[in-house]
């Protein structure tokens, strides 16, 4: 297995999703996985703001990976395509600061 293979990864959260039969079980509901993408981003959440180690933080942010991989299996669009096209718009966006914190935004004037 090559660990470092956005393939090996999407592979095997599919066979997650086999292994559980998610599709016919409502794990591939989309209102349901938001849900859980929420419930990810506030244990990530929990865990800046509480201190917690670094291992749990990365934990947390591998759930959260998981579930956005199973989403695009669960949708059937193809992940790796969309990062890419997002990424040639996000590079042509400039900066802005918002209360001093930068966006990159598409911002309306």
């Amino acid at each position: 297995m090559n660990t470092d293979s956005y393939n090996e990864m999407l592979s095997i959260v599919q066979s997650f999703h086999d292994k559980h039969d998610f599709k016919n079980t409502g794990g591939e509901d989309m209102t349901y996985r938001i849900a859980l993408m929420a419930e990810e981003l506030g244990e990530i959440s929990a865990c800046v703001t509480k201190g917690k180690d670094k291992e749990m933080l990365a934990e947390e942010v591998a759930d959260l990976f998981i579930l956005v991989l199973g989403t695009a299996i669960s949708a059937e669009f193809d992940l790796k395509e969309a990062f890419w096209k997002k990424m040639e718009k996000l590079d042509k966006r400039k900066s802005r600061m918002v209360n001093g914190k930068i966006r990159v935004s598409e911002f309306r004037d």
